[in-house]
């Protein structure tokens, strides 16, 4: 897919995620403050970091799309990955905060029982976040974006924290008096938004430290390249990340070919690479004659009888 066309599908995609999230935060806030429940606040406080996810988002796309230049000959889609980065770190800053928040609430005493207005933003806000999960995470993998599928995943964290907020509401409204209940929700949102914040960061992190891809996909490459004809074996495979997998390997061909002949299968083995490997970016190989060829090109010449 052309660069172009990938900016612009993320920044259909974002935009329209930072205005809802917009609302979301907003409606909950202030449905959380009038029906008095910490629950459904933190709810709209995780649904305010969405909206920092969603800016980082369409300010970073600008930098990650841009092509190749001599300072950064390999691209800028590391720049992505900092992104991703920082939207999992802040759902980390916002589960902390939340849990403070709750515990601090706890301490003090000060717990009111809650009303029907934050209930009904709580089950608002887990339908329009599921359905914008989905339709993010859809357009995330379509477009190849790390950032957007995180962002993605952000959405999903806020839609599943709205469920124990309307939990805690409804618990919280059944038992009057119980309004400690309200906290308890909060709680289980901050450990929603930690593990979400781990499952983000944890790739993100790694790619940093140009950790390569895993023992299944190393296999996959593998077999996809010995599948070319006049491919005798693959060795030295290697692969990072950087805006999608960037393999080097070396692999073994008849000595005997011409340097057009080898040339000609190692482009064979990059175009199924690119083609079929999964979200593969760049393909660098080199060519070595097999073992065999080299016994025979050493062999003195057989005598003549």
């Amino acid at each position: 897919m052309e660069a172009d066309k990938i900016k612009k599908g993320v920044q259909r995609i974002t935009w329209i995620g930072f205005w809802l999230n917009a609302a979301l935060a907003g409606m909950k806030i202030v449905a959380g403050t009038l029906g008095n429940s910490r629950a459904v606040v933190a709810d709209g406080i995780h649904s305010l970091t969405d909206l920092v996810s969603d800016i980082a988002v369409l300010i970073g796309v600008n930098v990650w799309s841009a092509p190749a230049d001599e300072d950064h000959p390999y691209g800028h889609q590391r720049f992505e990955t900092a992104v991703t980065l920082i939207i999992g770190l802040m759902m980390l800053v916002a589960a902390l905060g939340i849990a403070w928040d709750a515990l601090q609430i706890w301490r003090s005493g000060e717990i009111r029982d809650t009303g029907l207005i934050a209930l009904a933003a709580a089950i608002t806000s887990l339908v329009v976040k599921e359905a914008l999960f989905r339709w993010t995470l859809r357009e995330g993998r379509r477009l190849g974006s790390s950032a957007v599928v995180a962002n993605a995943w952000h959405h999903r964290s806020d839609a599943i924290s709205s469920l124990p907020a309307a939990m805690a509401v409804i618990g919280a409204m059944l038992l009057p008096g119980m309004g400690w209940i309200d906290l308890v929700g909060a709680g289980i949102i901050a450990l929603f938004l930690l593990h979400a914040a781990i499952k983000i960061c944890l790739p993100a992190f790694n790619e940093f430290l140009d950790r390569g891809a895993d023992a299944e996909t190393l296999a996959e490459l593998k077999d996809l390249a010995l599948q070319v004809e006049g491919v005798h074996g693959i060795h030295r495979l290697r692969t990072r990340y950087h805006g999608g997998l960037m393999i080097d390997l070396h692999l073994t061909v008849d000595g005997r070919l011409s340097v057009l002949e080898g040339h000609a299968i190692a482009d064979a083995v990059e175009h199924t690479l690119l083609q079929q490997g999964p979200n593969v970016r760049e393909v660098l190989i080199h060519v070595d004659p097999c073992e065999q060829s080299q016994r025979e090109a050493k062999a003195p010449p057989a005598a003549q009888g």
